[in-house]
């Protein structure tokens, strides 16, 4: 079976979504992109994740041919392979539908530097206009909108986390999720104080030899 690993990895972090409330349902999607064999494992379209197996994950090349699988992708599978050919250091994209970063998604409020954890994206987490799901026109406002950051936010519709391993993925979706909660919840009370660009510098700085290598 091509891209196993991956594809177990799918099946893993799939259920994670749902067990992590990062999306309901058959909402969202996940992707691993192998570049050395320029294949791509991505969720199909419409299955429960409980219920997807790793021989049920769509293999695509590049061109968005389907390899191996007899289901058919997501279809978010276009922004995937945008991101993708956009940032070489991007080997996993996971989109969500969780409650706080849609929230924050459906205002068309960028995530600013109201807590540290923000520098799971960057200094911020921007937002992409708004698309049609699936659509070459969604792919395009992500990518262009995206440049360095490790999450978007997609005008009325959910959040796109990226990272160098689907694990990484996965936490930028998680931390940034908590983020938008605690924006949302402050903004609620007040208007909350930011973290200066300067401070977040540090921040972003630090990021860089966190946790165990």
């Amino acid at each position: 079976m091509l891209l196993e690993k991956e594809r177990e990895k799918i099946v893993l972090f799939g259920n994670k979504l749902i067990s992590s409330g990062l999306t309901t349902g058959t909402g969202g999607n996940l992707s691993i992109l192998n570049r050395e064999k320029g294949l791509a494992a991505i969720s199909p379209t419409g299955i429960e994740y409980s219920e997807i197996k790793p021989e049920d994950v769509v293999v695509l090349d590049m061109d968005a041919n389907i390899v191996d699988s007899k289901k058919k992708p997501s279809s978010e599978y276009g922004f995937h392979l945008a991101l993708y050919k956009k940032r070489l250091d991007i080997c996993s994209v996971i989109h969500t539908h969780s409650a706080y970063a849609t929230t924050m998604a459906c205002l068309q409020w960028e995530i600013p530097a109201v807590h540290y954890l923000v520098g799971f994206s960057g200094h911020k987490v921007p937002v992409a206009p708004y698309a049609e799901f699936g659509t070459r026109e969604l792919a395009d406002s992500i990518t262009m909108t995206i440049k360095d950051y490790n999450a978007v936010l997609m005008a009325n519709h959910g959040m796109a986390a990226v990272g160098e391993s689907i694990a990484r993925a996965f936490a930028v979706a998680e931390e940034i999720e908590f983020v938008a909660r605690i924006y949302y919840q402050t903004k609620s009370v007040g208007l909350p104080p930011l973290i200066s660009k300067h401070e977040m510098d540090k921040v972003l700085e630090r990021f860089k030899t966190y946790g165990q290598k």
